[in-house]
């Protein structure tokens, strides 16, 4: 017994030897949002698993998008993981500048991933960054706001009710603003509500030959009616609210109404982080009755640039990041309301999951949205919120500026699309469209 002891002993140190010879350190690029921070608290877990250690580089959304764009371009080396999204996987794949995720193990489950998540984060049938969460974006309203106003949300609303509601519930001496709204400059930011509004609206980015079409009446229209909501509806300084900004104010119980993220459902409905978390309900995106709804399809997903030492302990992040077990850390750590949403099919099969508020609304969402076919008129072009060309990234922000800044009352709505168009136009005509 003593010798048998003693082997197992010797074979554990050998065990930990072995790890600890193994081991590297990750550098992570991520997202300063509600989802990513949980999972840095949750990272000794992967530590003690693997003996891999993790250090976190955490940056705001337009930053981040900055800092990985050029570290990758310039095969800089400064990540071994980056956070990306749909916009960057297809086209980062297609310049070899990311490692395939094709031989994660079987028991990750690659097929349990969403269809639409999958496909949006794959290049010609591979998977180059796998979903750590899924969304698209829907309609977060204050039920005590919306009865005391008279009015009943639909299921299904149209702008033009969201604008009669979103009126009917401000009440600006007491800092209660009917509706909240992206209006920080960057395709990522402002140009995704927008874009995906302008979508059922019946505007477009560009026509079939890449002509820009912000001197449309479609443009007009979105933009004309998003200036006049957020005049009268919106709160003070909207053009330097992005997601975190105007996730705070709801919380913090000055918005009548929420048009974002399906992610934010977890962290508006928390109790301990939310003033009004007991009185939210949730709806689709708004349409104008033309088809596609004002909503977008978006995944946050880790990928790793080609190139970097520690693809093995990279993959071996990934695996357990975007892992089913992953899931049951957070549910048994934080609840099932707060799992990582919308990148998973067994999540929404998943009996303790199915009766979460936002759950069935969360996937109705993200499966009207189609990057295929994303507006009423044909397109040259795929993605909801983005097109996924290389050139956009740099035109989506311009834009964004323009139009964040006729938010801001420094100029018209008029005179921020005959920028747009301009600015556009000799962009595409320099990449050669």
């Amino acid at each position: 017994m003593k010798l048998k002891n003693a082997l197992v002993a010797v074979s554990a140190l050998v065990s930990v030897a072995a790890t600890a010879a193994y081991a590297e350190t990750l550098t992570i690029a991520t997202v300063n949002n509600g989802d990513m921070i949980r999972m840095q608290g949750l990272t000794d877990d992967f530590t003690e698993k693997t003996g891999h250690e993790v250090e976190w580089v955490t940056l705001e959304e337009n930053v981040l998008r900055q800092r990985v764009t050029q570290d990758i371009a310039t095969q800089g080396g400064q990540f071994d993981i980056m956070t990306i999204g749909m916009y960057e996987a297809p086209i980062w794949a297609s310049n070899d500048w990311l490692v395939a995720l094709d031989d994660l193990s079987e028991d990750y489950d690659a097929d349990d991933i969403l269809p639409a998540m999958r496909d949006g984060l794959s290049y010609e049938g591979t998977l180059y960054a796998a979903p750590f969460y899924g969304e698209s974006s829907m309609i977060m309203y204050r039920t005590d706001l919306m009865e005391a106003a008279g009015l009943e949300m639909p299921d299904a609303p149209t702008w033009d009710f969201v604008k009669e509601a979103a009126i009917a519930m401000t009440d600006k001496d007491n800092e209660i603003y009917g509706v909240c709204l992206r209006g920080k400059a960057g395709w990522g930011e402002n140009m995704a509500f927008l874009t995906a509004m302008s979508n059922s609206f019946g505007a477009r980015w560009f026509d079939e030959d890449w002509n820009a079409q912000f001197d449309s009446e479609a443009w007009a229209n979105t933009l004309t009616f998003y200036l006049d909501l957020m005049e009268q509806a919106g709160p003070p300084g909207a053009s330097t609210n992005g997601f975190n900004e105007n996730l705070a104010l709801f919380q913090q119980g000055k918005c009548g109404m929420w048009i974002d993220a399906t992610v934010a459902a977890s962290f508006v409905t928390n109790p301990d982080d939310s003033t009004v978390a007991d009185k939210v309900d949730f709806a689709l995106a708004p349409d104008m009755g033309k088809g596609p709804r004002g909503n977008w399809l978006w995944a946050w997903a880790l990928a790793i640039p080609a190139g970097t030492e520690k693809e093995g302990a990279a993959k071996e992040f990934i695996e357990w990041a975007t892992s089913k077990e992953y899931i049951e850390l957070v549910a048994e750590n934080e609840g099932w309301a707060n799992v990582p949403p919308g990148a998973r099919t067994s999540l929404y099969e998943n009996e303790n999951y199915k009766d979460i508020p936002f759950a069935q609304m969360t996937l109705d969402s993200i499966n009207s949205a189609n990057p295929l076919q994303p507006t009423v008129d044909p397109v040259p072009y795929q993605g909801v919120q983005f097109v996924a060309i290389p050139e956009f990234a740099g035109i989506g922000t311009q834009v964004g500026q323009e139009f964040s800044a006729a938010l801001a009352g420094q100029q018209t709505a008029e005179e921020a699309l005959e920028k747009a168009q301009a600015l556009t136009t000799d962009e595409m005509e320099a990449a050669g469209y």
